[in-house]
């Protein structure tokens, strides 16, 4: 699975950003030197207009880690900017002003073109596009016009391109204030799903007992109402969700309008365990694969009565666990219910360990999150690696990658062990049997260095670099990219051990990458490589990558 990305969706994203050098250039001529170093100079412009953009902040960052300001100066009222005395190095350089999206030079998600400074290099007349950031806002309104107060908008954004993999990904959430207003600001292009979840102030859920519909005689029926899942434009049906498409700069209003419908009663039987404890159930509401609301059963009453009751639910599409062993079912509620035990399909028990493929030992506090690969995926599930052992209680079937979720640095999963069988790569599929695994972990700090060059044997600079897995079902997991600096060099990092080609694919930001068979065709332009265990840091290819067009 690929995105970004959030969340499942959130996960993805950190994996391919810590991946990333920073790092692109420009042109590779004969660069100013000043009597006391090398000089960065520019003119910073409106990527909407193309006007120039006054008293905006550009910085040169060092290159490491920590990314410490080196040198920075506000542009004139014609937009330039120069920064002088630097030494021969790489800098990432960076823009920023109120109303803009603050960004790096030749910025392409999560990447960039980074400065070089030497004698080789022209770096003064460099043209810095900043994008000024689009804004979004309405109000929501209930029956009879009235403002809701705290109402939860949350925002999301549709994937770029035509990649089947790219999932919706969340991208905000703001609140109502008094006079039910909310805003985004600060958004780059692109277009937008928005979604409210809210209750009426009034409502008071009551018992339903067995699940039974209230009467419209009932004095407690009027108060027992909630809002349904709304989304924009005015649809409760996530699947007629209606996009708003925001430019550079742009603003768009987007109002909501909610309305009241009584709230549904589902009665969950709640088995006493072999152990002696319940069987849970949960309630999950999930939104474009994004989890957004989670509901446990009451601990007191599957105690007394041997089920739970969940009250004040909206008519909605839910993912409910119940049971023992747990079963997950897709509801669609419509009316309160006693919901039958055996709705929906086995969920598994998914446990196991880690290892890493060197020996040494793993970091501690490591998150471990299950992603689904399906069409239409389960909400991801997070648990904590305890000693290099985890476990998930249940895991619906299908197809689901294994994602590492280190605070320090990427880890990449090369291979998956399940009894006697060894798959490469990160992903695997539950289907009717409880599975224990053995994840192999890549901590290789490998970094592939080399340059991109074009037909004329120049370096070329904010060239789209894929270093590309031979074994196919290795791709997700180890897949590296990064963007070729000013004279062409780039560095793929974190590579684990491997045979594996480097292309360089002009304007490839556009391209469906994560689909290996787009990339394929590529692939017999490229360079090829092989990782051991035994590269050490720096592996330097000894040819150039030739750059291919889009």
């Amino acid at each position: 699975m690929f995105c970004a990305s959030t969340t499942r969706i959130l996960c993805r994203t950190a994996l391919f950003l810590a991946t990333a050098a920073i790092g692109a250039h420009s042109q590779s001529v004969s660069m100013p030197r000043t009597t006391t170093g090398y000089r960065i100079a520019g003119t910073v412009v409106n990527a909407a207009s193309g006007e120039p953009v006054r008293r905006a902040s550009v910085a040169v960052l060092s290159e490491e880690a920590d990314g410490q300001t080196v040198e920075s100066v506000e542009t004139d009222n014609d937009g330039r900017f120069s920064l002088e005395g630097l030494p021969a190095a790489k800098f990432p350089l960076t823009a920023s002003k109120r109303g803009f999206l603050t960004a790096f030079y030749d910025q392409h998600e999560g990447y960039n073109t980074a400065i070089v400074t030497d004698a080789d290099q022209d770096t003064s007349g460099l043209l810095f596009r900043l994008t000024p950031g689009a804004a979004l806002r309405g109000v929501v309104t209930a029956d009879g016009g009235d403002p809701v107060d705290g109402a939860k908008v949350m925002l999301f954004l549709k994937p770029h391109g035509h990649n089947p993999g790219a999932r919706i990904t969340q991208a905000g959430e703001a609140a109502t204030d008094d006079t039910g207003a909310y805003e985004f600001d600060g958004l780059a292009a692109g277009e937008y799903l928005l979604v409210v979840k809210a209750e009426p102030w009034y409502a008071m859920s009551r018992s339903a007992a067995g699940g039974k519909q209230r009467t419209e005689g009932d004095a407690g029926a009027v108060l027992d109402v909630a809002y349904s899942m709304t989304y924009f434009d005015s649809t409760t049906d996530e699947a007629s969700a209606t996009g708003i498409v925001l430019a550079g700069g742009s603003r768009e209003e987007a109002d909501f309008n909610l309305h009241a419908v009584p709230a549904l009663h589902l009665v969950v039987e709640t088995p006493i365990q072999q152990s002696g404890s319940i069987a849970r159930a949960e309630l999950r509401k999930t939104i474009f694969g994004t989890e957004v609301s989670a509901e446990s059963a009451g601990f007191l009453d599957a105690m007394r009565t041997g089920t739970v009751e969940f009250t004040g639910v909206a008519p909605g599409h839910y993912e409910l666990t119940q049971g023992d062993p747990p079963r997950v079912a897709e509801l669609d509620a419509t009316t309160s219910q006693q919901v039958d035990p055996n709705l929906g399909t086995p969920a598994i028990a998914v446990s196991g360990s880690l290892q890493s493929s060197n020996g040494t030992a793993l970091p501690a506090n490591m998150g471990i999150i299950l992603s689904s690969l399906e069409d239409k995926p389960h909400a991801p599930l997070q648990t904590q690696c305890n000693n290099g052992s985890f476990n998930f209680a249940a895991v619906p079937l299908g197809a689901w990658e294994l994602i590492l979720a280190s605070p320090t640095k990427s880890l990449p999963i090369t291979a998956i062990s399940i009894g006697s069988r060894t798959r490469s790569g990160s992903q695997f599929t539950v289907r009717g049997q409880p599975i224990q695994l053995v994840a192999t972990v890549s901590q290789s700090e490998t970094r592939v260095e080399g340059f991109a060059r074009n037909v004329k044997g120049k370096g070329q600079p904010g060239v789209m670099m894929m270093l590309v897995p031979k074994e196919a079902a290795a791709f997700a997991s180890l897949v590296r990219r990064d963007q070729s600096d000013s004279d062409g060099s780039f560095s793929l990092r974190d590579v684990a051990p491997g045979q594996y080609t480097v292309v360089a694919i002009q304007d490839g930001w556009e391209l469906d990458w994560a689909r290996r068979e787009v990339i394929g065709r590529y692939l017999s332009h490229g360079v090829a490589v092989t990782v051991t265990e035994s590269s050490g840091k720096l592996l330097k290819l000894p040819e150039a990558v030739p750059v291919q067009s889009r």
